[in-house]
């Protein structure tokens, strides 16, 4: 997700990542977890996760970032990027670690907004978060990692001041609908409900706008029509190049045995064919 009127980030659809990595076990369990949890769309064995799951904070909220690996293949660490601090790991001045893949924010401020992705000691990076800190009395909670199609999602619209509003939501500066309880769920997202969100307070002020991704759900028995994915990574496409490798040899070889038996076969066939002419007599 992004924040702001920036420019979506590139769909990497299940379906695609699935035609990827069928053909390895390592490969089958990532699609498998991708599926199921909240990773969705990430080549990345790690993604990075937020508690609580949004992109737009208010000042001195707290937010807990975590690198989920669920081969435990390498260490992630949180890593951001900010207009003010460049890149930098947690701990380096901004965060606390409780472990080598966890970070936390105690107090946000503006200065902690910018980019947050997970990477790993090789170099290798996940999907990346555009985190917001606004000092504005209006904020949008939305989802900051990708949902699956047919999921439920609820938006949030949240203030600063306790009072009675309507609360309007709109998505690609259309109003959607009106609520107030400052929520509107949608029972069963689609990829049509993909799009730039923001909320306002009735005679009051309005939140930033916020990019909510879908991705469609697409089991590995389904046929889903394939999309256009960003190339993987020379690191990724080598690793499997060499786990696929031993497959392919093991299918050409059992090709080779096959069409050597059935040779073996026919020419059996024709030499008992002929024994059975010459013993026939004149």
């Amino acid at each position: 997700m992004t924040t702001g009127p920036l420019r979506p980030p590139v769909r990497q659809d299940v379906s695609s990542q699935w035609d990827m990595m069928q053909f390895t076990p390592l490969g089958r369990m990532l699609f498998f977890h991708s599926f199921l949890s909240p990773c969705v769309g990430v080549l990345s064995p790690a993604c990075l996760q937020l508690s609580p799951d949004t992109s737009q904070f208010f000042m001195y909220d707290r937010v807990s970032l975590n690198c989920e690996d669920p081969t435990n293949s390498s260490s992630w660490t949180v890593r951001r990027r900010t207009s003010e601090g460049g890149v930098r790991p947690c701990s380096s001045g901004w965060g606390s670690t409780s472990s080598e893949s966890t970070c936390s924010i105690g107090n946000l401020y503006p200065s902690d907004s910018g980019l947050y992705w997970c990477e790993s000691a090789g170099g290798e990076g996940s999907s990346s978060v555009n985190i917001t800190v606004t000092d504005r009395s209006v904020i949008l909670e939305s989802p900051a990692l990708p949902v699956s199609e047919g999921a439920a999602v609820t938006l949030r619209c949240k203030e600063t001041l306790s009072h009675d509003h309507v609360f309007n939501f709109f998505k690609d500066g259309l109003h959607i609908g009106s609520s107030s309880s400052g929520e509107m769920s949608i029972s069963s997202v689609s990829r049509s409900d993909e799009g730039l969100y923001k909320c306002s307070i009735s005679g009051g002020d309005e939140s930033l706008s916020s990019w909510v991704t879908v991705h469609a759900s697409c089991p590995p028995s389904s046929s889903c029509p394939p999309a256009a994915v960003n190339p993987p990574s020379a690191f990724r496409l080598m690793f499997h190049l060499l786990v696929g490798t031993p497959y392919l040899l093991a299918t050409i070889l059992l090709a080779i045995i096959h069409r050597d038996r059935k040779r073996a076969r026919t020419l059996a066939e024709r030499r008992s064919s002929n024994d059975v002419i010459m013993e026939t007599p004149a």
